[in-house]
């Protein structure tokens, strides 16, 4: 039973602090789409996807309007499209990829996600066309992002997938270089990428859902920043420890998911589909007062990336998951503090100061949600070097049994210490230096897998 206080704190929240619910994300199942004609599988997409989606922008409105809560995005994963379009060659995908677009359009959502394969331990023809495919479909879509999973922790890591991959991204950076390669902003690169993710630009439909699914993602930086400010002011900072910081963060962390978790299941309720997760990450926003990086500071670092840094994220990133684990039925998705530089604010800037650099966000990732997120790089790296980024990332999640992941942007024509502006939620930051680049090409060269480690075999 929440007390008065709290429910007046929770209204402050909402009016004062930023909170809202990040995502609604409808999942749809499409693989029951597939018929004999590339233009026949497109014209079912389109289809089923106006059937679902029809009412799921009015009723998040709606929903929002009456229990007071903004709900900033609605959104649409659908099933890996390497899957609904097997055997499709590389232009055919574009050309998926363009129903898509515009099945997102007709339903008023602003991304869709699912432009996916799973190619872990091996890849099809298909898959390679799949991939072939990805720089021209992100290029000439509005709405749609693309992710691919690269390696597991029960299968390893495909080298053969990641040396395509560092290519495919500097391809995508060039087509899009009008944009400053924008397209590299919406396609990620994933280790144990989740199926029921409501986030983007990684959100995907899991083969093992049900056909239509409701996913949330909360957030709420900003909330835990100010009751941090306010209880530190009122304890006292010489009267508190970092065990009594994350009991803070808990407490507030299950207000934050409790909010989520009944709007969610209130706008399944009007829209008659199941509810599945709520994903309780800390995402920050480019707005002043939403930042990961200033909790950070709150927490004792004058400058993100200072050393203690990651301990700090640690703790952070356990107290969300305890105090939102509770509050919820059903906790899914990536669940944890995102650390995207272009972002959050905080974080550009330190990346401006020289205080965060890709190694000390690499040892972040280790110990947080998700990955390199969100990184502007300079234009010229080799695609050898960035494939090899991505291949530190993806082992990282292997070895540790957790979900990591890759959005790196090289920035064509624009070298380290340069602005880089998308604007809205994808932010600002100057592009970030990457050492020792051309260093990696013989490593990268050598193809083949990495092994699942030794703790995967668990049967």
């Amino acid at each position: 039973m929440l007390r008065s206080d709290q429910i007046m704190a929770t209204v402050e929240m909402v009016q004062k602090e930023n909170l809202d619910v990040r995502t609604v994300t409808m999942g749809i199942n499409l693989l029951d789409c597939r018929v004999g004609t590339v233009k026949g599988t497109c014209e079912k997409v389109e289809e089923k996807i106006a059937r679902c989606a029809e009412k799921f922008v009015v009723k998040c409105d709606e929903v929002s309007v009456k229990y007071g809560v903004p709900v900033i995005n609605k959104r649409i994963s659908v099933t890996p499209a390497a899957l609904v379009g097997s055997g499709f060659k590389t232009n055919d995908f574009v050309q998926l990829a363009k129903s898509l677009d515009t099945a997102a359009e007709n339903v008023g959502v602003d991304i869709l996600g699912g432009f996916t394969a799973h190619v872990e331990k091996g890849m099809t023809n298909s898959d390679r066309a799949f991939i072939g495919a990805i720089p021209k479909a992100l290029a000439l879509t509005k709405r749609v992002c693309a992710s691919i999973n690269v390696g597991s922790s029960h299968k390893g890591i495909n080298m053969d997938a990641v040396a395509m991959i560092g290519n495919t991204i500097k391809l995508l950076a060039e087509a899009t270089a009008d944009s400053g390669g924008f397209g590299a902003a919406k396609f990620v690169v994933f280790c144990n990428q989740p199926g029921d993710n409501p986030f983007m630009a990684g959100a995907i439909h899991g083969v093992e859902e049900a056909d239509v699914v409701l996913n949330v993602g909360v957030s709420g930086p900003g909330v835990i920043a100010r009751s941090l400010e306010r209880t530190i002011n009122r304890r006292g900072r010489d009267n508190m420890k970092l065990d009594d910081i994350a009991e803070e963060i808990k407490q507030i962390t299950f207000r934050v998911t409790r909010c989520g978790e009944l709007i969610g299941r209130q706008v399944s309720k009007e829209l008659g589909v199941e509810f599945g997760v709520v994903d309780l990450s800390l995402a920050p926003t480019p707005k002043i007062g939403d930042s990961v990086g200033e909790i950070l500071q709150i927490l004792g670092v004058d400058d993100v990336g200072a050393p203690g840094t990651t301990a700090i994220v640690a703790l952070l990133n356990d107290a969300v998951k305890k105090g939102g684990i509770f509050a919820s039925k059903a906790v899914g998705g990536l669940s944890g503090a995102f650390v995207p530089v272009m972002e959050d604010a905080v974080l550009a800037e330190a990346v401006a100061k020289g205080a965060l650099t890709i190694e000390k966000l690499e040892s972040l990732t280790c110990v947080c949600s998700v990955g390199l997120d969100m990184v502007p790089i300079p234009g010229d790296v080799d695609a050898a070097t960035i494939s090899a980024i991505i291949a530190d990332e993806m082992a990282i999640g292997m070895i540790n049994n957790k979900t990591t992941a890759a959005r790196l942007i090289p920035v064509p024509g624009k070298k380290a210490g340069e602005i880089v502006n998308f604007g809205g939620l994808f932010g600002t930051s100057p592009i970030m230096e990457v050492r020792n680049v051309n260093k990696s090409a013989r490593f990268i060269a050598w193809g083949g897998r990495i092994p699942a480690p030794i703790h995967s075999f668990k049967n």
